[in-house]
């Protein structure tokens, strides 16, 4: 095979086998295929497009091209979760501890934070001791003795993808659904697990920001999973404004803890207990999606969760008694408001920004290297549809800069829209691809 044929087979629109994009996928990553030839292919790929056959294979060429998690090791159906990224995302530190403490398990690999988007990883740093580094004997230890482990990826999981993303990203051929899919799919399916149930989110603080283009990604991927022999579902989820009401790293563990003890934010409820519901159909824990979710709300409602929490932190070496007294955890120095500078209805929120601002206050990374305050971030004290008066909070911020705070708080007012006119509610769900459809 030539690389410069396969190229042009595809800029003419016709549709390349298995073992031509395994050629590809192998030729580059091994470094044998030049980056700008691979550019060339991956700008007709985003021009002409690929079909389903063609997306499964180089999902599985990506996943192959590292390490394959064998879980065979540990006892059960295994189950995972996967977001494409939001903020205030702290699902996974809630799903996770209800869905092991019913006898499913759960085995997670996730990411650290890179830019506005915030990762589980440093979240469960703000544990003291915790660690996300533990051998692979061990982890596969923890699954079966209590169904919860959550370790940092490997650094040799899919790197084909890891090179060809980076490639993706400076030649302006990164939003194709194909590729976007195969992308996240590649490290799910590397990852190991048997069942896997996709969170997508859709709006402004989301990576798709229109409904249409999420639900294309979610059908993308739900196709790619259950094509593999993966049992896979998508649930597509709000992200015009943040998740919950605290956006931050101990800050939000801290919510995700009040939620396990049955007070948390409804929409972080609604969502944790629709991907989780989702979990357990997948894994044959319930015969129905409904059953499962009334078995999750009695983990919250008996304590079984919170205390799966506190066994999965203090088996990783962290101080579990953070999960019954939040008052452990780091806390920053300078508390401020921010206030609202008219009257009316909160009518949009750029979610994004949100994001940022946690970002300056340090709770994010800029770079791989940045290192993050794991105390700062914020309470949101007015979300969508809200009724405000001029000087009322709209949030409370948590610094240990007083510029950083000042910059914030301007970042933060500016993400906010005010009008008379109450908006239209807002959904938490908009809808689930199965493999049966939308």
């Amino acid at each position: 095979m030539r690389m410069y044929d396969l190229i042009n087979k595809k800029k003419s629109g016709l549709s390349l086998t298995k073992e031509e994009i395994t050629f590809i996928v192998n030729g580059f990553t091994s470094g044998e295929i030049p980056d700008y030839q691979m550019s060339a292919f991956l700008m007709a790929v985003c021009l002409k497009g690929m079909n389903k056959e063609e997306t499964i294979a180089m999902t599985l060429a990506m996943a192959k091209s590292g390490d394959m998690l064998d879980l065979s090791a540990i006892e059960g159906v295994k189950v995972d979760k996967h977001s494409t990224g939001g903020v205030g995302d702290k699902t996974s530190l809630v799903l996770s501890p209800m869905v092991a403490s019913l006898g499913v398990p759960v085995a997670k690999m996730s990411g650290r934070g890179l830019g506005h988007t915030g990762g589980t990883i440093d979240k469960l740093e703000s544990f003291p001791g915790f660690s996300t580094a533990i051998p692979t004997d061990k982890f596969f230890d923890n699954v079966n003795k209590m169904k919860l482990a959550i370790v940092g990826q490997t650094a040799n999981l899919a790197p084909a993808d890891k090179k060809i993303y980076a490639l993706r990203d400076v030649t302006a051929t990164v939003d194709n659904i194909s590729l976007i899919a195969s992308s996240i799919m590649s490290k799910k399916i590397a990852s190991g697990a048997e069942v896997i149930v996709l969170d997508v989110k859709t709006g402004s603080g989301a990576f798709m920001k229109t409904l249409d283009d999420s639900i294309a990604l979610a059908e993308a991927m739900v196709e790619i999973g259950n094509g593999v022999g993966r049992e896979t579902y998508a649930v597509i989820t709000d992200m015009n404004q943040p998740l919950g009401r605290a956006v931050g790293n101990s800050i939000e563990v801290a919510e995700a803890i009040e939620t396990l003890q049955g007070h948390g934010p409804e929409d972080l409820l609604d969502v944790s207990l629709t991907l989780g519901s989702y979990m357990l159909y997948g894994a044959k824990k319930a015969d129905s999606v409904e059953k499962a979710r009334e078995m999750l709300t009695k983990t919250i409602e008996d304590g079984s969760a919170l205390n799966k929490l506190a066994e999965f932190v203090r088996a990783q070496g962290g101080d579990d008694s953070a999960v019954f007294d939040t008052n452990v955890f780091p806390k920053a120095t300078i508390i401020e408001e921010v206030c609202a500078d008219r009257d009316g209805y909160v009518t949009k929120i750029v979610t994004d920004e949100i994001g940022m601002t946690s970002l300056v206050l340090g709770g994010g990374r800029e770079t791989k290297d940045s290192i993050i305050d794991l105390s700062v971030g914020l309470r949101i004290q007015k979300k969508l549809g809200d009724q405000v008066k001029k000087g009322d909070a709209l949030a409370t911020l948590y610094a240990n800069d007083a510029d950083k705070m000042k910059a914030a708080k301007e970042r933060y007012l500016s993400a906010y829209t005010i009008e008379p006119v109450k908006p239209e509610p807002t959904k938490h769900i908009y809808g689930i691809v199965t493999k049966e459809g939308l």
